[in-house]
């Protein structure tokens, strides 16, 4: 059984990571929040966006654009994944979610292009000898519109080279208010039967409606900001499910610590109790002695 000093170092250095737990708490909370205003405030622009392309696909069905597909016949794409981590732990199963299931594609597509943001990701796949193409720094922690239209340009460039056919990317979406999902989604080519199930009450046209220069030129120009708005609202979305999971690490760690500094402190109890009650046995067994030596010089 360890000493009453021992167990006291034990609870201080206890109660010095509580500190710590709870200011991450803390400091999570007031992350997650601004990370929720951001993203309902940037919500209603995707959606505008969304409902563009819905018309035009309405109006010209028969659209032809290279963002829904290359006209290719190979049986082997060439695929790219948008990896979404965070770029440090501490975050429950946040970035292990995600690292199994880009881990479970490129099992099956080992020749998968990378495109990695937060340090945790980049980490993983270095280590396991995969190609990163690019890795987005800092985005993790600070996801903004213009880091978004910076990983779309990137994406971009590879996809109307034809370097890429397919485009994925996995984040981070919340189920409630506790739980999260690692999600796939695929970026490119877009389908149209996906916008033509759109609500079309939303966005009637008129059958004279004319699109200059040309449908496929306006779909050229909105389509990049449909794959950034999109990017932003997972990094965005990501950077919240994030803080929500560090926060319930850091109060399940709390409440951890609490049921330790308990445990200790009746463990202190028994062992304080227990020093006490050999140093009143030593007394008595003194005092004892002590009498009895008085007793043998008087007899």
């Amino acid at each position: 059984m360890a000493n009453a000093k021992e167990i006291q170092n034990r609870m201080h250095s206890i109660q010095d990571t509580m500190k710590i737990t709870k200011a991450m708490y803390m400091i999570s909370s007031s992350k997650l929040k601004k990370a929720k205003k951001t993203m309902e405030d940037s919500m209603e622009h995707f959606y505008a966006i969304q409902s563009s392309i819905a018309r035009i696909i309405r109006h010209a069905p028969d659209i032809e654009n290279a963002y829904f597909g290359h006209n290719k016949g190979q049986d082997k794409k060439r695929v790219g994944y948008i990896v979404v981590t965070a770029d440090k732990g501490l975050a429950g199963a946040y970035n292990q979610n995600v690292i199994k299931m880009v881990q479970d594609e490129l099992d099956k597509n080992p020749d998968g292009e990378l495109f990695v943001v937060g340090q945790i990701g980049r980490s993983y796949f270095e280590k396991k000898g995969y190609n990163i193409h690019r890795h987005f720094q800092y985005t993790a922690q600070n996801p903004s519109i213009h880091r978004a239209r910076v990983i779309t340009e990137e994406i971009l460039v590879r996809y109307n080279e034809e370097k890429l056919d397919e485009v994925y990317i996995v984040y981070t979406r919340d189920i409630n208010n506790v739980d999260s999902e690692a999600k796939m989604k695929k970026l490119l080519p877009l389908s149209k039967s996906y916008f033509s199930q759109m609500d079309r009450s939303k966005f009637m046209v008129s059958d004279t409606t004319r699109y200059l220069p040309s449908p496929n030129d306006v779909m050229n120009a909105i389509v990049p900001n449909y794959v950034t708005g999109f990017i932003y609202g997972a990094l965005v979305k990501s950077y919240a499910c994030e803080q929500n999971d560090r926060m319930m690490a850091m109060d399940a760690a709390t409440g951890n610590a609490t049921e330790m500094l308990k445990n200790l402190s009746i463990e202190y109890n028994r062992v304080r109790q227990a020093a006490i009650t050999q140093e009143i046995t030593e007394v008595i067994a003194g005092a004892k002695a002590q009498k009895r030596k008085k007793v043998d010089e008087e007899g």
